[in-house]
């Protein structure tokens, strides 16, 4: 049975469940992913471990202690304009993949966040179609500038 834990500035990872989460994102998010300073942080930020205020929670998912999937969530510190929460990366475990373990994490972080919540997704990846499931709308196609 998947069981679902949920980490935040209440409820801090140690430095060994950090590192698992960190290295477990980076190997299967795949092409999808970044390097893994950028996901360390983003879960720093989402755990309030940095020198300004953040906040968010990371999800990690087990299955008889195994990890099999993992979510952070980053606050944005904005409302109404911009959605309160911004989903900066979820995977799961590739053999655990079409096992519900995906939709079961989306379920949990739509239940816990306070507003709002939007995510980045790439046209070609499959969980497209699981954000569309859960009410996801694709609002704008978004553009940077990068510096």
């Amino acid at each position: 049975m998947i069981q679902i834990k949920k980490w935040d500035d209440k409820s801090p990872m140690t430095t060994q469940n950090f590192e698992e989460v960190n290295q477990f994102l980076y190997e299967y998010l795949q092409e999808y992913g970044d390097p893994k300073e950028d996901i360390a942080k983003a879960m720093r930020y989402s755990l309030n471990q940095t020198d300004r205020e953040t906040g968010g929670f990371v999800l990690t998912a087990y299955n008889n202690d195994e990890l099999v999937g993992a979510t952070v969530i980053n606050e944005t510190g904005m409302q109404d304009y911009i959605p309160e929460n911004i989903l900066v990366y979820i995977a799961t475990h590739p053999q655990q993949r079409g096992k519900g373990i995906g939709k079961s994490l989306m379920q949990e972080a739509i239940e816990q966040c306070k507003g709002g919540i939007a995510l980045h997704v790439e046209p070609d990846n499959p969980a497209k179609k699981l954000y569309e499931k859960l009410g996801f709308t694709n609002k704008y196609l978004e553009m940077r500038y990068v510096k």
